[in-house]
């Protein structure tokens, strides 16, 4: 019997020892999560900020309860150049406050409608752990204030949004944003941050149509937005307001897709991602040409400049970029690095297909009719920009050596005659611009009669020129076939 007792007592204790490897064991293999709030250390108001700027990294090294209080903000904004549009948006900007928090944050947070504001609205963070991301807490009438609180459990950058019924519509009205939950470690430092964030507007008149244009949920339906462009409006991030670097500098793009529809192919031409946390979270790829962001998807990407110049970020689905709005710059400054770079080192003609001119533009749709000059220019101004901008360039000085300016064109001012026909029919040989001569070819544009006409009237009236208008019945008059033309004509 003693023996037996001395037995189980044994397999009792050597039982004991192996539950407790055993829970030692799975409780070393179990991400670590925060706990009760008792690890939660003072509190502080969250900084907060509009595209294309971040706060500050966190140095902290320890979570703490956040405060953040947004502002739903419903406003007549500028879309385009003389188009309006009603945004609503978090905190008065498309897109909203960029939110910066740490892994085990507790956030409290506040959803403010402004009393002027006609809609309810509620937000859905997809950093949230909870129903709906916040949007079951968060349903605000114009002049509440909604609370609720949660904890940043999983580091990444997250897409918040409105949820409030229809969706669609209240994402495309500029609903959207980004919160970043830094993990514990923090993020590697980089000498520049930007906030970046596509978006779609369907707006009920055409692209560029002018004055206050409502939304059309018959094109967000078919999925047909008139405007695709990046942080809320065309030229957001170019010209005077374009993100900026200097050679040797390394930036980190924080990169969301508001949607509400499309999958953004991004691209920065020229520039290689070098370090890419694909959907936000924390796998990396390095490398990277084109990544894509699907609607409610983000990105953070950290590259190095090593030369000058002007980058371009795209869609890569281009149309949207070059016809719908989808483009932004970066513009670095600094000294040249000719053995990454060199730049163009000669420009010759090169014909491999024979000197024939080329046609373009055999199926073009049917233009708008204009009824005056005013018109005419402002379809020219369309026209040029999607057909003529890249050679003859916006300032219409052309390119030295290749391309003739437009600008103060004495060949071009003499016989609008004659360049009805150049346009209708191209060109061949040389031609001398302002003292100077071109060799090349142009190409024939197989345009409407009213395009062709709103181009020239357009480009007359514009950056010194000689004021003339053309119609489309003298288009139609002196149109000629494409490679009517010869060097014969070009004097």
């Amino acid at each position: 019997m003693k023996a037996w007792r001395r037995r189980s007592v044994l397999y009792f204790t050597a039982l004991l020892a192996l539950t407790a490897g055993l829970c030692a064991f799975y409780l070393a293999k179990t991400p670590e999560k925060p706990g009760a709030l008792e690890d939660i250390v003072g509190q502080e108001t969250a900084v907060l900020t509009d595209a294309p700027a971040v706060p500050p990294p966190i140095t902290r090294h320890h979570p703490t309860r956040v405060i953040v209080h947004l502002e739903v903000l419903e406003h007549v904004g500028r879309l385009a150049d003389g188009v309006t549009y009603t945004f609503w948006t978090f905190g008065g900007h498309v897109p909203g406050k960029f939110i910066r928090v740490r892994e085990g944050d507790l956030v409290e947070f506040h959803l403010d409608n402004n009393p002027a504001n006609k809609m309810p609205h509620n937000i859905d963070l997809h950093a949230v752990n909870g129903p709906g991301g916040g949007a079951a807490s968060s349903f605000t009438a114009p002049g509440h204030s909604s609370l609720f609180t949660f904890r940043a459990l999983n580091p990444g950058l997250y897409v918040y949004h409105c949820a409030t019924a229809p969706v669609a519509m209240h994402i495309a009205n500029g609903m959207y944003g980004l919160i970043l939950v830094e993990p514990k470690a923090g993020l590697p430092k980089v000498d520049h941050e930007y906030y970046v964030m596509q978006g779609e507007f369907y707006t009920k008149g055409a692209y560029g149509d002018a004055g206050l244009q409502p939304f059309s949920m018959t094109k967000a339906l078919n999925e047909k937005p008139d405007y695709v462009v990046f942080n809320g409006a065309v030229g957001a991030l170019l010209d005077g307001k374009a993100l900026s670097a200097k050679t040797g500098e390394t930036v980190r793009l924080y990169v969301g897709n508001g949607g509400p529809n499309l999958t953004s192919s991004f691209h920065v031409i020229g520039e290689i991602l070098d370090t890419l946390r694909q959907d936000g979270g924390t796998s990396i790829s390095h490398n990277v040409q084109t990544t894509t962001l699907p609607p409610g998807g983000s990105m953070i990407a950290e590259f190095k400049v090593e030369t000058p110049g002007t980058y371009i970020m795209v869609d890569h689905a281009v149309t949207r970029a070059f016809n719908k709005g989808a483009l932004a710059q970066i513009k670095v400054s600094g000294p040249e690095n000719k053995a990454i770079y060199s730049g163009k080192i000669s420009d010759t003609v090169y014909l491999p297909e024979g000197p024939n001119i080329q046609a373009i533009g055999p199926e073009a749709p049917p233009a708008p009719v204009t009824a005056n000059k005013a018109e005419r220019i402002a379809l020219g101004m369309k026209v040029f920009a999607n057909n003529c901008a890249a050679c003859h360039q916006a300032t219409g000085l052309g390119l030295p050596g290749a391309f003739p300016p437009l600008a103060q064109s004495d060949f071009l001012n003499a016989d609008p005659k004659r360049a009805i026909r150049v346009v209708t029919g191209g060109l061949t040989g040389k031609v001398t611009v302002n003292g100077k001569t071109f060799d090349g070819v142009m190409p024939a544009w197989q345009l409407p009669d009213e395009e062709i006409a709103g181009v020239l009237t357009f480009v007359y009236n514009s950056w010194g020129n000689a004021g003339h208008d053309v119609t489309a019945s003298d288009v139609k008059t002196n149109r000629v076939a494409p490679g009517a033309n010869g060097p014969q004509d070009a004097p």
